[in-house]
């Protein structure tokens, strides 16, 4: 069973197109920034990335965008891990939630551990499983 990492945020103007909501690029930006939250609570941090030259990588996404999000709204992204596809990647899902309850947006992912020296993937370790709320 894994764990649902919740990161509440308010969309701010510096997220916002000119039609007055998210742009495209920012909803990666701001699924991003939940998953280095989670990660960092449980020990995974930047510091220990660069210390360790091991780190995660995105292999590939599909993003979905179900409701427009605008300026001053609340949400809170919800991040889960989902299973292994092979020894080496990793199936990440989230999703942005409006204050109705309704979904926003989804984002499922496709992550690996790269060794950062040698350059290619790696297995994942049991800090980085627990990290991801895998155990």
């Amino acid at each position: 069973m894994s764990i649902t990492f919740e990161y509440p945020i308010t969309i701010l103007e510096r997220h916002l197109d000119t039609f007055g909501h998210v742009n495209n690029a920012t909803y990666l930006e701001i699924y991003e920034e939940a998953r280095w939250d989670f990660i960092t609570q449980y020990g995974y941090d930047f510091a220990r990335i660069q210390r360790d030259q091991v780190g995660p990588i995105i292999l590939d996404l599909n993003l979905t965008f179900k409701r427009e999000l605008v300026n001053r709204e609340k949400i809170t992204i919800k991040s889960e891990y989902k299973g292994m596809k092979n020894k080496f990647i990793m199936t990440l899902n989230q999703w942005m939630m409006k204050e109705d309850g309704k979904v926003a947006s989804t984002l499922e992912l496709s992550v690996a551990l790269m060794d950062m020296k040698a350059r290619k993937m790696v297995e994942p370790t049991a800090d980085w499983l627990k990290a991801i709320g895998a155990e």
